[in-house]
């Protein structure tokens, strides 16, 4: 559709956002700041992290995720 950004630009704000929260966690931390916020800032990279590989990383027929819906786009 004619409009909406690719999944290959989605899946990389994803990971600056994993990034960024990795970098703010840590400077958090080292200020003194909330140990918990820190480390619920670790837990959602964490979690970014997690989505991109489970839309990238093959499965066991050796096609990815988003290989298949960029696929069907194209057709």
């Amino acid at each position: 559709m004619e409009g909406e950004p690719a999944m290959g630009t989605v899946l990389s704000i994803v990971m600056l956002a994993g990034i960024a929260l990795l970098v703010g966690a840590f400077i958090l931390w080292r200020k003194g700041g909330s140990p918990r916020q820190a480390l619920l800032m670790v837990v959602l990279a964490l979690v970014c992290f997690a989505n991109v590989a489970i839309w990238t990383v093959p499965t066991s027929d050796g096609e990815a995720p988003l290989d298949r819906i960029e696929q069907g786009a194209a057709d």
